[in-house]
């Protein structure tokens, strides 16, 4: 009987976890999908989130050339502050070749 359960455990516990993992997986995916069909040619982007708490988020929104600081909370959402936007060269920067 105590061989039976072990058995169903070993068998069980790996498959538990490979769903966890591949479903974490999958919702990543989608998110970062998702995300990126959002920034398609209105005047509205999504420049950046971070977390601060469970329900507790502060999001940067850049809209007609403004960069706009949002707290986003279960209750609503807040406009923080505002800035000028700062464009970041999206690609790197090489070394000069020596001139000849």
């Amino acid at each position: 009987m105590m061989v039976e359960y072990l058995l169903r455990l070993a068998l069980l516990l790996p498959l538990l976890g490979l769903m966890i993992w591949g479903s974490l997986k999958l919702t990543r995916y989608l998110q970062t999908r998702l995300v990126g069909l959002q920034g398609g040619s209105g005047s509205l982007e999504l420049v950046e989130t971070n977390l601060l708490a469970p329900g507790l988020k502060l999001a940067v929104v850049r809209f007609h050339d403004r960069e706009i600081l949002l707290g986003c909370s279960r209750n609503g959402i807040v406009r923080l502050g505002e800035a000028e936007t700062h464009h970041r060269p999206k690609t790197a920067i090489l070394p000069s070749q020596p001139e000849l």
